[in-house]
Order: C-alpha cells, then sequence, then structure tokens
C-alpha cells in the first residue's frame, strides 16, 4: 500500500524508478511487473511485501539483479494450521475494515503496530502514512492480500544469492523484527545486516537520514 512516498527520501539522493504493482494478486506477478519495466541490469530494493516481490525478482530473473536490498520484510510461507490461521483472519479483519470503512479507516488501525511506538503522535509522519495509503483502493489491498496469504517460500533463493545483499529493518518493527533478519542472514551469510535504531516497520520514513546513509554506504562498499 505505499508508493513513490515511501522511498523518496532515498530517490532524492539516489534516483530511480518505483514501480506500482497495481492490483495484482500474487508475488510472481508483482514480480513479472517489475521485470517488465526494469533495465536490462539493475539494483533492487523492496520493502515489506516488496521486499518478497524483490526476491521472487532474484528467483525469475538473477542475471539481471546487480545489488539486492531487503527491508523490514521476511521470507516463509504463510505457517499451516492454527498460526496460519490467525494470520489469515487479521489480515481479512483489516480487509473488511478496508472494504465496509474505507483505505483510510483501516491505515488508521494499521499504522498503530508499524511504527515506532513514540511515533504515533508524529502528525505529520502518521498523516503522511495514512495519505498514501489512502490514494490506493480497497480492491488493491484486496489483491496484496491474497498476495501475502499465498506467498512462496524464498528460503531457497536466498540461499543461492550471491550478489551483495542487505538486510535492513528498524530496531522496533514488530512485523517483521530482527530475528527474522538474523535468520535471513543465516541462509545468506554474506549478506549484511544492519539495524536503524528507534523506528519501526515504515523505517525510510521514520527514520530517513539514518536509513539513506546505510543504503549508500552499503552501495559504495559494494
Amino acid at each position: 500500500m505505499c508508493d513513490a512516498t515511501f522511498w523518496q527520501p532515498l530517490v532524492d539522493v539516489l534516483p530511480g524508478q518505483v514501480v506500482d504493482y497495481g492490483d495484482v494478486n500474487s508475488i510472481t506477478a508483482m514480480a513479472a511487473a517489475v521485470l517488465a519495466v526494469a533495465p536490462a541490469s539493475f539494483v533492487l530494493a523492496g520493502h515489506s511485501m516488496g521486499g518478497r516481490v524483490a526476491l521472487e525478482v532474484a528467483h525469475l530473473a538473477p542475471e539481471r539483479v546487480q545489488k539486492i536490498i531487503l527491508m523490514d520484510t521476511g521470507y516463509l510461507p504463510r505457517q499451516p494450521g492454527v498460526a496460519g490461521d490467525t494470520e489469515k483472519a487479521g489480515r481479512m479483519a483489516l480487509l473488511e475494515v478496508a472494504q465496509q470503512h474505507g483505505v483510510r479507516a483501516m491505515a488508521q488501525e494499521w499504522v498503530k503496530g508499524m511504527v515506532h511506538p513514540d511515533r504515533l503522535q508524529d502528525t505529520p509522519l502518521i498523516d503522511s502514512i495514512l495519505g498514501m495509503m489512502s490514494r490506493k483502493t480497497a480492491e488493491c489491498f484486496a489483491g496484496q492480500q491474497h498476495a501475502l496469504l499465498t506467498r512462496p517460500d524464498a528460503s531457497p533463493v536466498l540461499s543461492a544469492l550471491r550478489i551483495p545483499t542487505l538486510l535492513l529493518c528498524g530496531r522496533q518493527d514488530s512485523w517483521a523484527n530482527v530475528a527474522q533478519h538474523t535468520a535471513m542472514q543465516v541462509l545468506a551469510p554474506h549478506a549484511q545486516l544492519s539495524v536503524i535504531e528507534d523506528a519501526g516497520h515504515m523505517v525510510l520514513m521514520e527514520r530517513p537520514e539514518a536509513t539513506v546513509r546505510v543504503i549508500c554506504d552499503f552501495l559504495e562498499a559494494a
């Protein structure tokens, strides 16, 4: 549900293209949308669901990806049993709010767990996040929820990565936590793991300067 607003602090320093997935409803279709507009060879960054899309891009066209940056994301499929049912119920509850009361109402609930708790009182930041999500439709949100519930296991992709890789997350990200990124580094031991202090899931909007600095340092070193 993010758009170029999320990426603006980075694009201001490193001009690049932000891909919109439209209403497609699978990670593979989203990866195909990226490859359809990307140059022959490129550096790829993905955040949250976009990190999973980035891994699928690396799976589909590994020869085209020079370097990869995976931010506040994950790699495992939906778990079976109770854990998977609980995840589905939570996603469907948010979707119901979006469909019945609008995307902004959904975002007002969603954002409570997606930023550092101290930033819930940061009105400009929260308004920017809510406004960004409000530009998307409930149909778009439904497609993304389906994509996430049917997401592939990206463990083999991580294990196969041989390109410079940055794993980055906010210290207080409760959705894609530090432990999850540490587990990703076990599968891709050559990867650099960087944790942004005092930041939640929306790390590039919460701590833009610190996040951009880590990314630029990584790209320069790589």
